[in-house]
């Protein structure tokens, strides 16, 4: 019976990374498509875990989900609004 609740667990969590994947490609806003795919490597980490393999989930966590995803979260911040609007862009390069 066990075995049986460590299959049903790991199918709900890769439904989950499967979702995750999918919103980070189809959302239109910057920050929830990186919230997403985090979120996506999260439901990995803990899939590890269940796995069986602790020291690869904990990388993944800390590295899949959390330090990348703060990278991609500050280089959005950093160049929001540095694209020129071709509406107001009048052509004057000074």
């Amino acid at each position: 019976m066990s075995s049986l609740v460590l299959i049903l667990l790991t199918v709900v969590l890769c439904a989950g990374i499967l979702i995750g994947g999918l919103l980070a490609v189809v959302l239109n806003s910057m920050v929830s498509a990186v919230i997403s795919a985090g979120l996506a490597s999260l439901f990995a980490s803990v899939v590890y875990v269940v796995l069986a393999a602790p020291d690869v989930a904990m990388t993944e966590a800390s590295i899949g989900s959390g330090l990348t995803t703060m990278i991609f979260l500050y280089a959005i911040r950093k160049t929001q609004g540095t694209e020129s609007d071709p509406e107001t862009d009048n052509g004057d390069s000074e």
